[in-house]
This record gives structure tokens, sequence and C-alpha cells, in this order.
């Protein structure tokens, strides 16, 4: 009788770093481009409108539909009254700009000096006549991705429980001057193509042709979006009722998760995140079991994602990565890179929700084990200065980090990633991939092509100076 060596497993730290991040009030640079009849009102200090126009870089689109409450030495709280103050900024919001809602957005300031957001949201509502969330998206948070969590989960409790009678004629109505021009017989071949089974929808902000692509990848199987949340336009929040299934995009969204199952009772149907086209299959794959579909041509079509990818994979394959911790993308991404032929020593994350991302933490541990990759150490909430001193030991290929330990590491002669850049980049899906590949290897090949041109001894003795 042999002795089997059971399979080591996933070894978790967590250390006493501070979260360096961005601010949680970042989301808003994304969220009102997604949402498209939203207004967001950030109540905070001049340092959020510096963050917000300068380091997200917010004012270079035109027309940005968000302001600034600010709040100084003659603000809307020390000398003012909070509630008359927030009504002329909404009335003036409403006459310039007449939006379907008003997100608050609370900050830090909000926080500790104990404005009552909540309170004074409804009262304000019911007099200027327009919905106003409340999200305290503020530097609190673990991580600035953490942002959109607390504003999707303050949207989720104004997601509609049932359709009404006039909302169904009006919804009939477009369907019908949508249908316009087609054949009967085409519009039925249409809805004949999906499986009955429950209500799904699925949570998390992506770009408009991200959100089409994975429409049509579960449309192939039978599968029925009934919602996205965030909708495009807030008047398109989708019914969410007891009993509907509800699958995530983005590991980060573990708040709107808990909403959607505690105050909504919804099924959350527990998936890795589909990113890579391993994450993409897994994800479709789960989402079918739930609803008892067996799945079609998902290993042709990841296996066809993998052979397009292989010119970039080449560059990485055996190369080390060391995440530094910053998005909570670390897991899914690490997942990836080492299906791709990478190892990863160590994986710093500012927080681990092991209950949200199990199934992708056990893929993570499977990925692994196929690839004959030795385990990642997950260390949450990482000391920078502890990590600096690994990095230097380690001495990895590639290290995808926060923007304010980039340069010195490469000043230092280690190739970085700034991890903001994949919070950015459209990384969902099969045909995303690349995407990710793209931004992974770009300082790989920059550093190959300094070696062609003989620039890379000349850095390496600067970085000795």
């Amino acid at each position: 009788m042999t002795n089997t060596i059971q399979p080591e497993a996933l070894t978790f730290e967590c250390e006493t770093g501070n979260y360096h991040t961005f601010c949680p009030i970042s989301c808003v640079s994304w969220l009102y481009q997604k949402i498209e009849d939203s207004f967001f009102l950030v109540i905070g200090t001049k340092t959020c409108g510096y963050f917000l126009q300068n380091a997200m870089g917010v004012m270079i689109f035109a027309e940005p539909r968000y302001a600034m409450a600010e709040l100084e030495e003659g603000d809307i709280s020390a000398k003012l009254n909070d509630y008359d103050e927030l009504k002329r900024l909404c009335l003036q919001i409403k006459r310039d700009r007449n939006p379907s809602v008003i997100v608050w957005i609370g900050t830090c300031t909000t926080e500790i000096i104990k404005m009552d957001l909540e309170g004074l949201a409804p009262k304000l509502e019911s007099e200027i006549g327009i919905p106003i969330v409340v999200a305290r998206a503020n530097g609190l948070d673990y991580a600035f991705t953490q942002g959109e969590d607390t504003v999707l989960a303050a949207m989720a409790a104004r997601c509609p429980k049932q359709v009404l009678e006039a909302e169904k004629e009006e919804r009939n109505g477009i369907q019908k001057l949508l249908s316009f021009g087609r054949k009967k017989e085409e519009v039925a071949a249409e809805e004949s193509e999906y499986v009955n089974h429950p209500p799904l929808v699925l949570f998390g902000s992506l770009p408009d042709p991200v959100v089409t692509q994975l429409t049509l990848e579960l449309k192939k199987q039978g599968i029925k979006v009934s919602g996205w949340l965030p909708a495009k336009r807030y008047t398109e929040l989708p019914v969410i009722e007891e009993g509907y299934y509800v699958a995530g995009l983005n590991p980060f969204l573990s708040r709107t998760a808990t909403t959607l199952m505690r105050r909504r009772k919804c099924k959350l149907i527990g998936a890795p995140f589909p990113i890579g086209p391993d994450g993409s299959r897994a994800w479709i794959e789960k989402i079918c079991s739930v609803f008892g579909i067996e799945p079609q041509g998902l290993a042709e079509r990841e296996k066809q994602i993998w052979e397009n990818l292989e010119d970039y994979i080449q560059l990485i394959r055996g190369k080390s990565v060391f995440f530094m911790g910053d998005n909570l993308l670390e897991i899914s991404l690490a997942r990836f890179l080492i299906r791709c032929g990478m190892t990863c020593p160590e994986i710093g994350i500012p927080y681990m929700d092991k209950r949200y991302q199990k199934a992708e933490l056990e893929m993570l541990e499977k990925t692994c084990q196929e690839m004959g990759a030795p385990l990642p150490k997950i260390i949450e909430k990482p000391d920078n200065y502890n990590q600096i001193q690994r990095i230097y030991e380690l001495q990895p290929d590639l290290v995808i980090t926060g923007m304010a330990h980039a340069n010195p590491l490469e000043a230092r002669g280690i190739n970085t990633k700034w991890s903001v850049e994949f919070t950015f980049a459209q990384i969902h899906g099969f045909t995303n991939a690349r995407d990710i590949l793209e931004l992974v290897t770009r300082p790989l090949r920059r550093n190959n092509a300094l070696k062609d041109l003989g620039w890379d001894k000349l850095v390496k003795e600067e970085a000795k100076v």
C-alpha cells in the first residue's frame, strides 16, 4: 500500500499594514458613465474634489454628472443648515440636469461629524420629486473598488419587486416597437432559444460591450438574463423578487451580494468570476449547473481562446508574478496567470471575504495542482514594508502593485504594473482575456525592447546608484 501525498492547502495570513489604495469615492468616475441618467453628489472636503479632478481625471470627460458639496469653514454643516443647503444643491441639480436619480456619496468627513444622510434623504426626496440614493463610499473601506459595492448595495434596495400593470403594458409596447418589421416566426424562434429557468439577475458595473458579450454567451446556453444591476438607466433597474437567482461579476461586491440575499431573499450563485477564458467557462458552467442545463461548446470555446493567446503566453510562461494588493481582483488575476504558466509566490489583498470568493479560491487551488505550480501565500491587509523585503528576496519577474510603489520598485530594477489599470480595462469574458495579457506583458515587452537597444545595462547601473 502506497502513501499518497495530500496536496497542501492555501495558507492565509493577516498583517497589520495600512490600506495603500485609492479612496472609494473614485467609483464615481466609472459609475456616472455607466448609469446615464444619474447625478452623483459627493459630500466631502476640497481634498475629495481635488482627488476626483486630478488623480482620477474625471474632468477630462465632457459634462461629468457629479458635483461636490464641500464641508469647510462656512460649509453646509458648520454654519449652515444641513437640510437647507443640501436642498438648495439638489434643486440646482434638478434645474440644470434633471437626472432620474441623485446619488449622495458620503465621505470620511460625513462619518466623522456624524451627518445623518440616511435621515435627510427620504424627506428631501419627497420634497424635490427625485429619488436620492445614499452610499457611504468613504476611505474607511478596504479598497477603492468597494465604493461601487456600496452604491450597488444601496441601489439593490431600490429595485422594484414587481412590475405594475401599467409598466407591463409600456414594456410590451416597447417590445412591439423593437419587433416591428420582423416576422412572428422570427420573434417566436428567438424566445424559444431560451430554456425555461428561474429569473437571473447579474450584478456588477461593466462597459456596455462586455455586458452584450456575456449576455450572448449565456444566451448560447439557453439562459436569459432578466436584468443587470446597475442598469444603463436608473429607471430600468431590474425587477428583483424573492427566489430570484443572482450572480456577481467582480470579487469586490460582497456587500451587494449580502444585501441581495438578506434583504431581497435572492439565491446567490457562488461561481468563480468570468476573468480569463478559464474563469469565464467556470462561471457559465456553474450557472448552467444551477439551472440543470448541460453546457454546450464551452471546452472548444476555451481551447480556441487559449490558442489565440499563445503569442502572449510565451512571454510569461515560467515567470513569476507578485501581487502587493490594491483592488480585490488579485485572486482572480493570479488564478488566470498561473493557468498561463506563471508562478505566484504571494498574493497580497486588502480584504478577503472567504465566503463570497469561495469558488474562486477553490479554483485557484485546483489550477495550481493541475499546472504543477506551488500554491501562493495569501496575505490579507499586507504590511508594505515587509512585502518589499520579501520582493527583494524573491526577485519576481513582475510585481502588480498600487501606483505609490511602482516607481520606487522600478528604480530598483523590478518590473511593475499598476493594479488600477486592471480595474478600468475590459477584462471580463472570453474575448477580453487578451486585454489582460496586453497589460501584464507590457513591462516585459518594454524590457525586451530595451535589451535590443542595449539600454538595459544603463538602467541597471542607474539602479545601483
